[in-house]
Formats: structure tokens, sequence, C-alpha cells
């Protein structure tokens, strides 16, 4: 499961309160809880929940030596002293992940005296972040499309240039006495309106959009010095923030090279440069499994899974927008088969669980009625995508002719100009 990933381990000490003393190990974070481990024998001498956390602080044991301090329920405060590479990093880190915990059951007290969710609540939710995933997704498509229009009235202006180049050459090939000369002449001038229309054509379509927008644990190059910040994920790129919403790079769509998913809560980002230094920034987050699905559409061949990170498709922990919708519809098939037949036939060995079923349905006609207008929106949403790719797959070609013409002209026009010469 999710829950059971580790995200992030730290050598360091605890120290023991009944005992006085120091206990060298590894602790380690899992997206809800925290584990202390002893060195050799591998004891587990802490699981502590994060949702059981109500303090988190820099402290100093004995005045001399760093720490971080935990506070739990019950007012039971923990020590960790000597961690590596700093306190600093393992402080970010935890209290990120402890704070979106908290963020994401903003009602965890209240509704620890009410009834859990039904299937039918659970199905809704999950197939309303599907929805969500798919809307994102078409808004790179959809960016995608404008890129492609862009090109082609590019292409469409560099036509006319070639053409305008071709009257050019034609002059400055004809004799002196070509009694219509003049005339040749005039023809850039009177293509100066049509060029501008095309220049204020080639214009940006607007601002760009922001696609999702998440908190998270940065650094760059090395891990000593990660620190709080955000990470934006645009039609256009990514752009990385620190906490004072202060931009410290963002990467061209085009610019970026590999996106390495270390977990499913940690991806690195490089640009490659030629002469200097590449630019990699190593981000953590406890939403990272939302926007993983998004990388892999947008920068497709460029997100590389490495071994740890396997587990995002093995446990569903951030399954890919395609995996997570074929499940989804897997279930609301199911579900809604169930709810669908009330009238079973009965038995003697399948009573009890059919008259539960008949108590208890899997769905009301509430939740039906949500789950009816959550699919007629995926099927609108899926119609138009297929749509926008077909329009894209035509743009392509007209793309691709536009390039094969250009490129036979400038060659033409390349040995015109050398016979001048």
């Amino acid at each position: 499961m999710s829950s059971d990933i580790c995200v992030h381990s730290w050598p360091c000490s605890y120290y023991l309160d009944f005992e006085k003393r120091w206990v060298p190990g590894k602790l380690s974070l899992t997206p809800r809880s925290l584990k202390f481990s002893t060195d050799g024998t591998g004891e587990a001498l802490l699981g502590l929940p994060l949702s059981s956390i109500t303090e988190i602080r820099k402290e100093a044991s004995h005045f001399v030596f760093s720490a971080v301090t935990i506070l739990e329920e019950g007012h039971r405060k923990h020590w960790f002293s000597s961690l590596r590479p700093s306190r600093n990093v393992v402080f970010n880190v935890i209290e990120h992940f402890w704070r979106e915990l908290l963020l994401s059951q903003p009602g965890a007290g209240a509704d620890a005296n009410t009834s859990p969710k039904t299937r039918g609540q659970e199905l809704t939710a999950l197939m309303a972040g599907s929805q969500r995933r798919l809307e994102d997704t078409a808004k790179v498509l959809n960016h995608q499309g404008e890129q492609l229009d862009s090109v082609m009235r590019g292409l469409e202006k560099m036509e006319s240039d070639l053409d305008v180049a071709d009257r050019l050459l034609t002059e400055l090939e004809s004799p002196s006495w070509w009694p219509f000369s003049s005339k040749l002449w005039k023809t850039p001038a009177e293509a100066k309106p049509k060029e501008g229309t095309s220049i204020a054509g080639c214009e940006p379509f607007g601002k760009e959009g922001v696609v999702i927008r998440i908190p998270a644990v940065i650094s760059q190059r090395t891990e000593s010095h990660m620190k709080p910040g955000r990470l934006t994920l645009l039609v256009s790129g990514l752009e990385i923030h620190d906490s004072s919403s202060l931009l410290l790079h963002r990467f061209e769509r085009e610019d970026v090279d590999d996106i390495k998913v270390h977990s499913p809560y940690e991806v690195s980002i490089r640009q490659r440069f030629i002469g200097k230094p590449d630019v990699t920034y190593r981000v953590i987050s406890a939403k990272m499994p939302e926007v993983i699905p998004i990388l892999e559409v947008q920068f497709s061949k460029k997100v590389e899974l490495l071994e740890d990170a396997f587990a995002l498709r093995s446990t569903g922990a951030a399954a890919t927008a395609a995996e997570r919708s074929c499940s989804v519809w897997r279930a609301a098939s199911g579900l809604m088969g169930c709810s669908m037949h009330h009238e079973q036939p009965t038995g003697d060995q399948e009573g009890g669980p059919l008259q539960l079923q008949r108590r208890q349905p899997f769905l009301s006609e509430r939740e039906a009625q949500e789950l009816t207008q959550i699919l007629s929106k995926l099927k609108g949403l899926a119609l138009d995508t297929e749509t926008e790719l077909e329009r894209q797959d035509e743009a392509l070609d007209g793309i691709t002719a536009a390039v094969d013409r250009a490129t036979l002209t400038v060659d033409k026009h390349t040995r015109r100009m050398r016979k001048l010469t």
C-alpha cells in the first residue's frame, strides 16, 4: 500500500528516556508514520503515526547538540539528534508531510464520531479525481494543439517570405534592359501589410495556464540544502519557487532533458547545458502522486521510473491516468450492477449476506445520479480528446508537407544565389 512506502530515511540517534541514553539507528518516514529502528539488530523502537503528532520543533539537547523533537498526543516527547545530512533537511521533510496530512483531513476530529464513507461515496470521490486528471490532460493537449497551430502559421509566413525572395531573385537574374523590372521591385512593398498581419497572428495565445501547483521540499544538486518551496506544472513547462514565492528556476517544456521518479513522492528534474553544469532540482512532496501521471502525459519519454518507483504501478499509489480510469470503470460497472439488481435468488448459504446487502445497498439514488453525471462528463471529455487528437494528426501531416516544400524552395533559392555571386 502507499502508506507503507518509505519516502525517505536518515541516520540519527534516538534518546531512550527510560534508559537515559542515545541509541544509533535510522529514522524512516512513510506518508503516514515515522519509524525508528536500531543499527545492527534492526529492532523497531518507535512507530509513530503522523496524525498523532501535535508539534515538531528544532531544539538543542543539553544546549549543545542540535536535535529535532516531536511531541505526540499524551505529551510524550521524542528526541532525535546526530541527524544526517542535517537537522534542517530532516525537519523540513517531516514537517511538510505532517502538515499536508493535517490539511488533507480538515475534519478528521469531527469525522471520528460519524459513520465511515460508503462504497458509493468512495467510488464517487475516485471518479471525481479521475475526471480532474482527464481535465488536466485535456488542458495539456489543448496547449499542444495551439503550439501546432502556431507552427503552421509560422510556416505559412515562411512560404510568403520565400515567394518574396523568389521575386527578388528573378529581378536580379533579369537583364537591365528588361522592360518589366520596375514592377517587380514594387512587390515587396506591396507585401508588407500581409507580412505584418502574419506577424500579428504569430503572437502568443494569451496567458499560459497552470495545470497543478503543489507545496514541496526542494533542493538543488545536493540533499543537504533541502528547503520548503513549491512546484508549479504549467502547460508550457515547470517552475520551481521557494517558500517566499520567489522563482528559483523555470524549465521550458522543450528544455527538460529528463525527469527521474525516485519514489511516488520524489522526483528529480534536469536540464543539460554545454560548457557549464547541468541544472538539477530534487523535489519531494506529499502531493507528488497527483503530479506524476500528468508528467508522464506531458513529458512522455523523458520520464524515467527508477527501481524504487515501480511501486507506482505495482501498488497503485500513483497509478497512471489510463490505469486509474480502467480500474474506475471496472469498479463502476460492478457496483452499478449490484445496485441495479436488488432482487436476487435466496439460498440457505447466502441468505445472511443477501439480507445485509438489501438493508445497505452499495449505491443510493443520489450517488447513482452523481456517478451518472460524472460518467457523462468523462464521456464528453473522451470524445473531445479523440476529436482533438485527430485534428492534431491532420495538422502534423500539413506541417510535414509544408516543411518539405520549404526545404526544396530554400535549396532552389540557394543554388540561384550562388550563380549570382
